[in-house]
Formats: structure tokens, sequence, C-alpha cells
């Protein structure tokens, strides 16, 4: 069949650019692919809670805050840090002026009101337990917004550094109403185009970005491959530019092959098991009886943390490249308490636990793993040296998102599922561990730690806060609702030719800046 003179010009056109020199092939691509381990839960900063979301969020949904590579927070869509007064119960806040949401309408002080308003008060807001201490909002000019506080709330800043500082737009939202996570609106370089579940996600050049210089490719498209090996064939192969949490043992490889970046850092999240103890008929419903020696014994519990080594965990699934830990709070915290040891693995005692609880003859339960090959090897080694103990844990993978709502409809035993850590120690606690907290999905609830908890939210004093962690922590330990495991090192892979790339412990993917070279 004759081919067109169209096909012709395309054929010559690729050859020409597959003859290039690497870096000036990839500066002919307008276009950045990114792959991610996972698909997004819904686009809508005040709903979603999926680590990977955060990551698009970071080129569409800008926040009146941000971190650095160094932790430190620093004014993104605010013209400066807030200034405190009346001792601390009122925030004022001063917005960079000239924005505008990638609709073209303003990002002003209204929008801001509005936008907080809407993380303190939807429905299923996954933003309220972090802004729960705010009374009020108020504008005072178009470009000042004042924050009125029931309590002083040392984390206020920190948590204005993530989703709940991320303004939506207004218009956007009386448009859409609840399908606003369907075709989302925010402040950004690049602006939201499509979405294809499990398949991809499709970011466009903003033309009303206040600095438009940072976004140097025309689109971004997130890939959603779940498989590590997929993902690193299609690095290789150059059908992706960027990939999403490279394994440690792969890390080690591309760093060989001379052709690509590696960045790890390590970061300040966390992965656990989340048993569950008091969700029978959703995490807001009241708490119920599950009828279950894993939820009504702590022994059991107990014996079920006492089978795991938490060292070998790391060595044979992460090649030892990752940070065990039993607490939510990583080395890179500042908050982290070097003085705290992990139980060790004690066979024996766990068996004798489960003999007190009246189960000698063994114990079985299903724990829930995300479907993809990194928890699929955590979770048979969990199930492994369970195993030894008494336990016949079986394993139940699941699609990620499906996974979340199944866990905080109260239809899951246990969950492997982790958290991509936040700056602040409270959004890494409080949420999960208090009464009502929005992703307490045990649904567990202890004042004494509630206490422990709010206290640390009014005081500003470090040392201070730290000792009430300390106290809480304990507590929760001691609970198990949640067993944490260890604290993974973020690590992503490009091409050398890409150039101003920072990884910083948040392990948010920022391509803003970056660029062919």
């Amino acid at each position: 069949m004759r081919r067109t003179t169209k096909t012709l010009w395309l054929a010559v056109a690729l050859t020409l650019v597959l003859a290039l020199p690497p870096g000036v092939a990839h500066a002919q691509k307008k276009t950045l692919v990114v792959a991610l381990n996972q698909d997004p839960d819904v686009l809508d900063p005040t709903l979603s809670r999926t680590y990977v979301g955060r990551i698009v969020y970071a080129h569409m949904c800008e926040k009146l805050y941000d971190i650095d590579e160094g932790l430190r927070i620093f004014p993104q869509l605010a013209a400066d840090l807030p200034a405190f007064s009346d001792g601390g119960k009122t925030v004022t806040i001063k917005l960079r002026p000239g924005v505008r949401f990638n609709d073209g309408t303003p990002m002003d002080a209204e929008a801001v009101r509005f936008s907080l308003d809407r993380h303190r008060t939807l429905k299923g807001s996954n933003r309220k337990s972090e802004l729960t201490s705010i009374t009020d909002v108020e504008v005072v000019d178009p470009l000042t917004v004042r924050v009125r506080l029931k309590t002083p709330f040392s984390p206020i800043v920190a948590a204005l550094a993530d989703r709940s500082g991320m303004p939506v737009s207004p218009a956007q939202v009386k448009k859409l109403g609840d399908k606003f996570g369907t075709a989302p609106v925010c402040v950004g370089p690049w602006t939201f185009v499509e979405r294809v579940p499990q398949d991809r996600i499709v970011l466009e050049k903003s033309k009303h970005y206040f600095d438009p210089g940072q976004a140097r490719f025309e689109r971004i498209v997130f890939r959603i491959i779940t498989d590590d090996n997929v993902r690193l064939a299609n690095l290789r192969s150059g059908d992706i530019d960027l990939m999403h949490l490279v394994a440690p043992t792969d890390a080690a490889s591309l760093r060989k092959e001379g052709r690509f970046e590696v960045a790890s850092v390590t970061g300040l999240a966390y992965q656990g098991i989340t048993i569950n103890i008091h969700n029978k008929t959703g995490k807001r419903a009241p708490r119920g009886d599950l009828g279950t020696p894993l939820a009504n014994d702590a022994r059991v519990r107990e014996a079920f943390e006492l089978a795991l080594d938490r060292d070998a965990l790391n060595q044979v699934v992460w090649d030892g490249q990752y940070t065990p830990g039993c607490t939510p709070l990583s080395p890179v915290s500042p908050f982290y308490d070097k003085g705290r040891t992990c139980p060790a693995r004690d066979v024996a005692r766990a068996k004798q636990l489960l003999a007190d609880a009246g189960l000698a003859g063994g114990y079985a339960f299903e724990l829930v793993i995300v479907n993809n090959p990194q928890q699929r090897r955590v979770g048979e080694v969990v199930q492994g040296m369970a195993r030894e103990v008494g336990f016949n844990v079986s394993l139940r993978p699941s699609e990620f998102a499906s996974a979340l709502k199944d866990n905080d409809d109260g239809k899951h035993q246990a969950f492997l599922i982790g958290w991509s850590g936040r700056v602040d120690p409270d959004a890494n606690i409080h949420q999960f561990h208090t009464c009502g907290g929005s992703l307490n999905q045990s649904n567990v609830c202890d004042e004494a730690i509630d206490a422990l908890l709010n206290r640390a939210r009014e005081v500003s004093d470090h040392a201070q806060r730290a000792a009430l962690y300390r106290e809480a922590v304990a507590k929760m330990a001691a609970r198990r609702n949640v067993l944490y495991l260890y604290h993974p090192n973020y690590i992503v892979a490009f091409p050398k030719a890409l150039k101003g790339y920072k990884a910083t412990p948040d392990g948010l993917v920022r391509i803003k800046g970056t660029s062919w070279q």
C-alpha cells in the first residue's frame, strides 16, 4: 500500500529525532511522562488522601505554603509567612498579588476563605481533623485572610503547606458541585485535561500561572504502571521520562548503567499494618464489636507484632536500604525519638500470648494488601513470619482506591497501608489516633491519648511537644491499632539530560523548574 506524503514526513521526522544525540533528542520533547505506581483516588484536595494524588497536585494545585529539601516551610501562594497575634489564636495571611486559578478567575482572599471553609465543612472531608482548631476565616481585604483559632495551633502553617492549604476555584466548585474531582481547577503551572482511570492523568501548561517560565513542558502525562518491572522497562526504553518509587535493587543497577540520575532521600513516610478494632460499619459510625480476637484482645495483637522482625523484613524486601521503625515519626523528623527501641521478634512470647488468649491451636485472619509487587513481597514476608508463631494470615490483593474505601467502611480485619508523611508530627498522628479522627480507620478512642495530642497542638515549645508525642506514642504502641514497620526511601530515576530536579523528604515529584538540557 502506497504511503501518503504525510506519513513519509512523519517517518523522516522520527528518524531525525532518533538520530540526534540524547540531550538534543530529549530537547525536542514537549511532553514529560511520569510513571506512578498507583492510581490516585479522587482529585479533590478536600476529599483525597493518597500519596500519589499529592504528586499530581504538586503540578496543578499549589498551596499557600510549601517545603524545601531541608524541610523548611516557605510561602508559595502566600506572599510571606503568616503573622500571629492574640496569643497565637489569630493568624493573618498575606496573599501573592495577581494570582489566578487555571480557569482565569482570581485567587484572592475570598477564594481562600471559601476553600478553607470547604475543607472544614464538606461532608467526607479528610481535611477536617487538620483544621479543627479554626473557628472562623475572615476576609480583611482582597489580599489578606485572617484565621481565628479556638486555641493556639502549632501545626497550622504545616497544614497549610499541604492539601489543607490548596485553594480551589469557587467558580468550578459551584459549577460541578460534588463532581469537582472529575475536573479540578486550582492554581498551578499545569492544568487538568483528562483522566483515564488506571491508565493516565494528563495536564497541560496553564495560560494563567503567575510564573510561566517555571513550566517548561507543554504537557505532563502521569501514567499508572503498578508493576515495578514494567515501569523499569518503560524507563529504559524511553517510553517514560521519570520513574517514581524505584526499588532499591533496581536503583543500584540503574546507577551502574550510567544513563540515568537516581535521586534518593529518606522520607517522612511510614508503612505499617492498620488493624481494625472497632470499625464495624464505617469509620464515622459508632464504635462496634467486631467479635474477633484480633480486634477484641490486645494479647493477640501483641503476639502478631512479636512475630515480626522489622530488620529482617527490611533486608529481605528492601535490600536493607529502608529504615525499620515502630512509630509514625521518621528519623528525618526533628521530633523523632532516638531513645525508643522497637520490640524485637520473640516467637516464644508470641506463642504464649496466643495460648493465654485461648488460641494455642492458632488463629487465622485476612490481611489486605495493595495489588502491586512491592506490597505482595512485604505481605508474603509478614505471612511467613506470622506462620511460625501460629497465625494463618491470608493475603487479599486489592486495587488501591477500592481498598481505601473498603477500609474506611470497616470491611477489613487488617490492611497493609502507609502514609507519605508530613513535616509536622501532628499530621502523621492526630487524625489516625484521636476519637473521630478523619483517618481513624480502626475507630479507636482513648481520651488520654486525645488529651496528649491536643495539648501538643497548642504548645509551641519544641521540647514540650516532643515530650507529649513520646507519651502519646507509648500509649498508641500498647493499643496496637497501627503496627508501624519501616520508613521508606523515596527513589526516582530519570535520564541525565533532565536537569533541575530536587528530591524532598515528603517524596513528592516536582517537575516545576526542570527542563531537558
